[in-house]
């Protein structure tokens, strides 16, 4: 059986979310780097296949799927082991709520097509637009550093949703020069998940293009 195969860039969080999904559940995968800054992901060829044109995609069993979330839960479907989102319909809302604070309420205005327009369009300054990105994720951060345990992962002894989502999140906002120091239990929790093997091999380092 063919492997599936994740058409993704090595930056986008999105795609990183899935990357460490894939590693956490063992499922070996073959890479197509899309270029976003180049406009990969608008090749017609790929556009017919993912019609938003976004980056991640994975192609697996006939069908390209799409939206990091949603390939998330797929693959929690399919390959059970280890649970990312809780069957317990009550667990269950509570970990996906924590988990769109960044999926639904953080990436989306952060992302590099709205850094594009901000940019291109809007006519703002770099000073400007870092300011808007740190200023979302603080906002976001403030809400899940309330809602974060004292002690070990979210999903408590084993990465659930909230984790994959958080540690690509918590990237951006390093290198955003975002001062995690506001949010003591997100910065403990990125730092143990960062020492899992998982998490490590999914790393943007691991994929950044030669040169």
């Amino acid at each position: 059986m063919p492997k599936p195969v994740l058409f993704d860039y090595w930056r986008s969080s999105a795609s990183y979310r899935v990357r460490i999904a894939l590693h956490l559940k063992a499922v070996a995968y073959d890479r197509v780097a899309t270029d976003l800054v180049a406009g990969g992901q608008k090749a017609p060829d790929y556009v017919a296949r993912n019609p938003q044109g976004f980056v991640p995609m994975l192609s697996i069993d006939g069908a390209d799927l799409t939206q990091s979330l949603a390939i998330i839960d797929f693959l929690d479907a399919t390959h059970p082991e280890p649970r990312l989102i809780p069957a317990d319909p009550l667990a269950r809302a509570g970990v996906v709520a924590k988990s769109m604070i960044i999926i639904a309420d953080i990436h989306p205005v952060n992302n590099l097509r709205m850094l594009r327009y901000l940019k291109d369009v809007m006519g703002q300054t770099q000073d400007a637009i870092d300011t808007w990105y740190r200023h979302w994720i603080a906002e976001g951060f403030a809400a899940l550093e309330q809602q974060a345990p004292d002690a070990g992962l979210f999903g408590g002894d084993s990465p659930d949703l909230v984790d994959v989502c958080l540690v690509p999140q918590a990237a951006n906002a390093r290198r955003f020069d975002l001062d995690m120091a506001a949010y003591p239990k997100l910065a403990r929790i990125d730092a143990e998940l960062q020492a899992i093997p998982a998490f490590a091999a999914a790393h943007p380092d691991k994929f950044k293009p030669a040169g």
